[in-house]
Parts: structure tokens; C-alpha cells; sequence
């Protein structure tokens, strides 16, 4: 990522190249249509009109979905070496490769009904993920598998709204991925145009993410912030997400006051 590019949104993306390797030729190939394809490029591009220009809410635009698809590919990557079984190809009698292609699908699509609406998006998200779902399998799977594949991609997607149970580590996978997103470049633009919303100033206060093995759990998610109002975001958001994802026994959270000057009102928070 050029310095331009930086300027642009200072969140760091943490690549699945980071740390891990994946080899797999069906992820990559399918990884490769999509990003190519002008049809999804419009949508994420879109999908943040309603979030970000008219309601003033935090970016859910492209680079939001960059960023939610790399880290829950690493979130991937760390469960499957802590050991933490993904049921949800397995019960489909899908292929172990076909984990990560679910994981990758669901995370470039689980924002699409932004373009309807903010309220109940992830509702809206199933009929348009469907359609292009319906599009995209048929060039790597048969009929049957496309249907398991679509079924699954499309529950990991309803599964990151808090009102939904994921019944899926993949769909769980996605839940907990999209909170992850929380860096201050997040909130860049509605806090330019004066927003000042507890989602914008939250975000706003944590500086970094990361994600890496954890000595007592297969991941630790590390996050730095300067003040206390990051809070927020770990406990709110990101905490809300853990809740109910499955994932609650593998994941360690510690949420870290960064601010040299910083009151003692909070320095540090595990979850």
C-alpha cells in the first residue's frame, strides 16, 4: 500500500500473508473472479452511500471489506492451527478447502443490503448475495455443491447481525471479523463532516489492531487505543459480536490505554 493509499484510510490491513500462507488453488482462483468482477465492485462501492453519506455512520465500503475478509481469513488460519474444528463444510459434506472459499465469499458480500438500507442490512444482503452467488459457484462447483456452498456462504452472512445465532465456526468466523474492523481510518470520513456519534468517536480512539497466536487460546486480538473512549468499540461492539459467535473459548481480547498521558480511568481490558 503506496503512502497516497495511507493517507487515504491509515487502518492497517492485516494480510493473511502476514503470518500465514495460503496455498490453497481454489481460495486463490475464486479470490481472483471476484476481485475482478465489475458487478460486486459496484456494490461495495454503493453500499456505503446509505451508511457513510446519508446517515453518517462508519465506512462499510470497499476497504471495510477488505479488511473484515483478510482478518477472518487469519481468524481462519489461527483457529485451524489452535485445532478448533469448522463444521460448516464438513456437515455439507463439502471439502476442508472449501472452509476458507465460504469464509472469503461471505465476508466480500455480508454488507451488500446497504444499498437498500442501514436498518436490517444483513436481511436485505441474502437475496443479493443469492443472486450473485448464483453466478459465481457455477464456475467452480456442480450443482449440488454450488446449493450447500450457497447455503452456508449465505447463513455466515445473516450470522454477523447480533440478532442471529451463528450455528456455523465459519459463519462465527464472520460475526467476530466484522468487528475487527474498528481502527480510526474506519471513522475518517462521517467524523470530517462533524460527526460526533459514540460509533465515530470510539473508533476514532483505537490506533491499532492485531491479530496473533495466543498462549492460552488458539487467538489473541490485541488493540491499541489512546483514550477511553475505544471502550466502546471493544466492549459494545466487538464484545457484543464474541457473545453467542462460538468462538467465545478461543478468542482472547486485550484492549490496551496506549496514551502516554492518559488518565488511569482505563488502561487495560481482557475479555
Amino acid at each position: 500500500m503506496g503512502d497516497s493509499a495511507a493517507e487515504e484510510d491509515p487502518r492497517r490491513v492485516y494480510s493473511p500473508d502476514d503470518d500465514h500462507n495460503f496455498p490453497d488453488e481454489k481460495l486463490n482462483s475464486i479470490l481472483e473472479f471476484v476481485d475482478a468482477d465489475e458487478e460486486i465492485a459496484a456494490y461495495l462501492e454503493a453500499q456505503n452511500v446509505n451508511a457513510v453519506d446519508r446517515m453518517r455512520y462508519n465506512d462499510h465500503g470497499t476497504k471495510h471489506i477488505e479488511i473484515v475478509r483478510n482478518r477472518a481469513l487469519c481468524l481462519y488460519n489461527l483457529l485451524k492451527d489452535g485445532n478448533v474444528d469448522f463444521n460448516g463444510a464438513r456437515q455439507q459434506g463439502l471439502t476442508e478447502a472449501d472452509e476458507s472459499v465460504i469464509i472469503a465469499l461471505a465476508a466480500t458480500l455480508h454488507d451488500v443490503g446497504h444499498i437498500v438500507h442501514r436498518d436490517s442490512h444483513a436481511y436485505y444482503s441474502i437475496p443479493l448475495a443469492a443472486d450473485i452467488l448464483d453466478r459465481v459457484l457455477p464456475e467452480y462447483y456442480g450443482v449440488g455443491e454450488a446449493v450447500r456452498m450457497k447455503g452456508e456462504v449465505l447463513h455466515a452472512i445473516l450470522c454477523h447481525h447480533r440478532s442471529e445465532t451463528p450455528l456455523t465456526t465459519e459463519a462465527g468466523v464472520i460475526r467476530v471479523a466484522d468487528a475487527l474492523d474498528m481502527e480510526h481510518g474506519r471513522s475518517r470520513i462521517p467524523y470530517e463532516h462533524g460527526g460526533r456519534g459514540i460509533n465515530t468517536l470510539s473508533s476514532q480512539a483505537i490506533s491499532r489492531v492485531s491479530l496473533q497466536r495466543g498462549d492460552t487460546t488458539p487467538v489473541m486480538v490485541e488493540i491499541e487505543m489512546t483514550n477511553a473512549a475505544g471502550v466502546y468499540q471493544v466492549d459494545n461492539l466487538l464484545k457484543a459480536k464474541l457473545r453467542d459467535s462460538g468462538l467465545e473459548d478461543q478468542i482472547r481480547i486485550v484492549a490496551v490505554n496506549t496514551n502516554e498521558n492518559r488518565e488511569q480511568l482505563v488502561e487495560r481490558i481482557e475479555l
